[in-house]
Formats: C-alpha cells, structure tokens, sequence
C-alpha cells in the first residue's frame, strides 16, 4: 500500500511540474491552448493526489493531516484545489505559473523529508478526536488561502505599472489578495476555536498560551487588522499586498517554525 501511494505522489509531482512549464510558457506566449493544457495538467494532477490521499487515510485510519509530511501534502492539495476555484471564477489563469511550482515545491519537500517523518504514526488517545481533524483542517484551508493571497501581493509589488496590454492588472491582484483573505480568515478562526474546544476535551484547558496558540493567535490578529483597514480605512495596493506578505511569513512560522524553534503541546507534529 504505502508504495502505492508513494507512486501516485510522485506521479502527481511530475504532472505538477508540466503544469508548471506550461504556465510559464503561456505566460510568455499568451496562447489559449497553453494555458488550458497547463490547466487540465493541474487538474489532472490533483485528482491523482485525490487518490493518494484517500489511499493514506484508509492507510493510517484517520485524515491524512496529523504529521508534518502529511499536512503539507494536504496543504499543497488545497492550494490547487482553491486556486482552480478561484481561477474559473475570475479568471486569473496566467496565475498559475506561480501556484503550479507552489504545488510542486511543497510536495517535492514533503518527498524529500527523513522516513521518519513520512511514516505513518499512530494517534495517542489525546489526538483521537474528530475536533482534531476538523482544527487541522480548517486552519490548513486558511494556510491555503493566505498562501495565495502572498503570492498574488508578491506579484503586485513586482509589477511596475498597471500596464493595460497586461494579462494581470494591478487592480485585480489586488482584489484577488483580498477575497482570498476574506476566505481565509474565517477558516483561521474556526480553526482557533475548534482547537481550543479539542483542547479542552484532551487537556481540560481551552487555552495554555502554547508557541503555537499564541502564534496563531498573533496571526489571526494580523489578517483582522488588515481586513479592518481594508474595509473601514479602504487600505489597498501596496500596503495591502506588504501586509499579506507579513501576515504570510506569521503563517509560516507559526505551521512550521514553532515547530522546530520552540516546544509545546504542538510538538508532535
């Protein structure tokens, strides 16, 4: 079983990668068929991660988002899956030539990760709950959602002029940062609640300032600010784009940094 699913990783990884050097290729080109190819690639690819994915939870007998190698598969699932979404709906195709080798990337670091960290692991009694997986889960959605809303403000930032022969306006990076934040948010803070209720139930404490909850927690605070001032204070542009980069890098370090960096009650991860 497991190197089943080791085969349908590495499959989706390539496809991934095609995915990606066919973006590129459309973005320079800006022929229709190039980007409809690299979509499909990108479709393609997540169906069989789909399937992967299944396979790891019927493998181990919970969702497959317990273990650092198996929340950044998920997470880079996510993104694809929420980038497709939003690209149909507003169509941001020329995008993916930066969520594509996101995808890619992610995975490629989770296959390169020590077997330990890619073996399955058993849940102790204190994991065993569903309020677990809906925690992770939610706060992996949101993860997704400001992953892209930093790539489209580092794309602002690079971006000169609001050139209107461009396939990406200024404009609308912006408003997509935006909407992706607005997604996200909510999610971020399901998932803080959620995992206070697991905490009480596993621990009996709804919240013990542990490196993770407090950096969540300063995280969520960054994205409330931002959202504050971009709907009170009409904050758009350039600080919008710098503060989701800031609120990004708080993500980062708070799903992967404390984990390395400090100790907790999130340390099994």
């Amino acid at each position: 079983m497991e190197n089943l699913i080791i085969m349908f990783f590495t499959i989706s990884l390539f496809i991934y990668f095609f995915s990606t050097v066919f973006y590129i290729i459309y973005n320079a080109l800006r022929k229709n068929i190039l980007g409809n190819i690299a979509t499909i690639l990108l479709g393609i690819g997540l169906i069989i991660q789909t399937v992967a994915l299944i396979l790891r939870t019927y493998e181990v007998g919970h969702f497959p988002f317990i273990t650092i190698y198996e929340t950044l598969i998920f997470w880079s699932w996510l993104i694809g899956i929420i980038f497709l979404i939003l690209q149909f709906k507003f169509k941001i195709k020329p995008f993916g030539a930066l969520i594509a080798p996101l995808v890619f990337l992610i995975i490629a670091v989770a296959s390169i990760l020590p077997p330990g960290y890619r073996r399955p692991s058993l849940l102790v009694p204190a994991l065993q709950s569903h309020w677990l997986e809906f925690h992770i889960s939610t706060c992996l959605i949101s993860y997704a959602c400001f992953a892209i809303s930093f790539l489209v403000g580092v794309a602002y930032m690079l971006k000169r002029s609001n050139n209107p022969k461009d396939i990406l306006q200024k404009d609308k990076l912006d408003i997509i940062g935006y909407k992706a934040i607005s997604i996200g948010f909510p999610f971020l803070t399901i998932g803080i609640v959620s995992g206070s209720i697991w905490a009480n139930t596993a621990w009996g404490s709804y919240w013990s300032w542990d490196p993770k909850e407090t950096w969540a927690l300063i995280t969520w605070f960054i994205y409330a600010i931002y959202l504050h001032l971009r709907i009170f204070a009409k904050w758009k542009g350039r600080s919008s784009a710098i503060a989701s980069i800031i609120g990004f890098i708080s993500v980062m370090f708070t799903y992967i940094g404390v984990n390395f960096l400090l100790s907790g009650l999130h340390s099994y991860l």
